[in-house]
């Protein structure tokens, strides 16, 4: 019995991971695992599942959580959303993320699977075509997200082989799924706001979007391979997860705003420099009436870059390969966000 804490395993990649870890459980071929999570709070019950409520800041949270759990293996999956201030990033991501690695060391814990961002290479200008593992972090992020991110990233890896533990970063690119009340759940609201129309950009620049369930699997394959073999080169390395499968920007919330039974008449399109014009605008205006900010300078960036990568490195040394390709992903994904909405009474 291989004992597991998962971090942040009641958010929104976490739980797809304790769901594949639950699924290894139920199949005499798969290794079985104690699984324990650690998180803010519980938002699911099940009695096969030990939890611990804590705060990644407080460095005796974590440290009680391993010992209690007797963890040998970690998957940290913890961060705040997009939008919040630098200092909760800086806490949390980079703060947070010490204080597992003390607790790891501290208490003999084997393998530390971290949860990194492939936004990590980008520096909000520049497109990232087809880029793998061998780029360099930026000079200047965009955001204290990446920039924590990064450093977290850069820490976790530093760490690789002090005290016996062996660590690695998974670098997924836009994840979306069931459960996600980020980007998927952002673009609804755009349709429900009645922007659907609105095309920033020229729709040329490919993204890679990638399902959860995958991500999710990559993180279990990167535990599964950490090995103190040499020939195994995975302890201290990050790896970027994907569907493999970019596509113009702009074709994922059209498909996604089609399952709702919503095609735009019309489309007015915007350049870069228009949009974050009006994004600029749209902030002031948000802070001055003290509104949830959805139309941002960040967005508009996100919408108009080229973002696709190389996973070669993925599929050659973790056996990588998406189990759920793209459209099944998206369509699974809006199956759920569909039924969601029936249940609220919502149109759909």
């Amino acid at each position: 019995m291989n004992n597991v804490l998962v971090i942040g395993g009641d958010g929104f990649l976490g739980r797809w991971i304790v769901e594949l870890l639950l699924r290894r459980n139920s199949d005499p071929d798969q290794p079985n695992y104690a699984i324990s999570i650690f998180d803010l709070q519980q938002r699911y019950f099940e009695e096969t599942l030990t939890y611990y409520i804590g705060d990644l800041t407080q460095y005796e949270d974590i440290s009680s959580a391993i010992v209690k759990s007797r963890a040998k293996f970690l998957i940290h999956t913890a961060s705040p959303p997009h939008g919040l201030s630098s200092k909760i990033y800086w806490d949390v991501n980079v703060g947070g993320t010490k204080n597992i690695l003390k607790a790891c060391l501290e208490n003999d814990v084997e393998k530390l699977v971290y949860t990194s961002s492939a936004g990590v290479l980008y520096d909000g200008i520049n497109d990232l075509i087809n880029v793998d593992e061998t780029a360099s972090f930026p000079e200047v992020f965009h955001d204290s997200y990446h920039e924590t991110k990064a450093e977290a990233e850069k820490i976790v890896l530093e760490a690789n082989g002090q005290n016996n533990l062996l660590t690695c970063a998974i670098r997924p690119s836009a994840i979306f799924g069931p459960r996600d009340q980020q980007l998927v759940a952002g673009m609804i609201k755009v349709m429900e706001r009645g922007q659907t129309k609105f095309q920033i950009g020229d729709n040329f620049n490919l993204f890679d979007f990638t399902y959860v369930e995958n991500v999710a699997y990559a993180h279990l394959l990167a535990m599964d391979k950490l090995s103190s073999d040499p020939d195994i080169k995975v302890g201290g390395e990050a790896f970027i997860i994907t569907n493999g499968t970019p596509i113009p920007f702009w074709d994922m919330p059209r498909f996604i705003w089609s399952q709702f039974n919503h095609v735009p008449p019309y489309y007015i399109k915007l350049s870069r420099a228009a949009g974050l014009a009006l994004a600029y605008c749209a902030e002031w205006a948000c802070y001055l009436f003290n509104r949830e900010e959805g139309f941002t300078r960040y967005r508009v960036k996100f919408a108009c870059s080229s973002r696709y990568f190389n996973i070669n490195k993925s599929k050659t040394i973790l056996g990588y390969n998406p189990p759920v390709d793209l459209e099944e992903g998206i369509k699974r994904t809006c199956g759920s966000f569909v039924q969601q909405y029936s249940k609220n009474g919502k149109e759909s």
